[in-house]
């Protein structure tokens, strides 16, 4: 039998933290989508403003969702519940959106901080879209987790299914 507290705090982490991951990545989404207007030197100053904050966000809010939903679908798992499939494709889309996050926008990030705002590459605009591409994809993926995770704790029992 599962704890039944432990059931009801993942649920509530697994909901609350995949639906404030998934609301920062569609705003940060806007957000740069306004920055396509902007010049060279003003986008990197603003991208590397962005970068005294958000590492530690992303940490506080992706980490303890990411266990969360880990522990939901390995509950589900477990109890053999029908939560377990909407639990898992949740849990597989947070990860898509974590190897896409390490893969292309972690590297751009690391190399935007050490670019000089007043001359930035040659290239920025083309780096920029990169970013936002792998960025948009990544934002559907934790959009649509959030969905998941949804379905998987809105009126699913935790319990062998009948």
């Amino acid at each position: 039998m599962t704890n039944a507290l432990l059931v009801k705090i993942t649920r509530y982490v697994s909901l609350l933290g995949s639906g404030v991951v998934a609301g920062g990545a569609l705003a940060t989404l806007i957000l740069e989508l306004a920055l396509r207007r902007l010049s060279g030197p003003d986008y990197v100053e603003v991208r590397q403003a962005e970068h005294d904050w958000f590492p530690w966000y992303i940490g506080a809010t992706l980490g303890p969702t990411f266990v969360a939903v880990a522990v939901l679908v390995l509950l589900a798992w477990r109890t053999g519940s029908p939560a377990l499939r909407p639990a898992a494709a949740a849990f597989v889309l947070l990860v898509l959106a974590l190897v896409l996050s390490f893969a292309v926008n972690a590297p751009i990030n690391l190399a935007q901080v050490d670019w000089n705002a007043q001359t930035p590459p040659a290239d920025w605009a083309g780096i920029r879209d990169r970013w936002q591409i792998a960025h948009g994809i990544r934002t559907a993926f934790c959009a649509i987790s959030f969905g998941f995770v949804g379905v998987a704790v809105i009126d699913r029992p935790f319990g062998r299914a009948s």
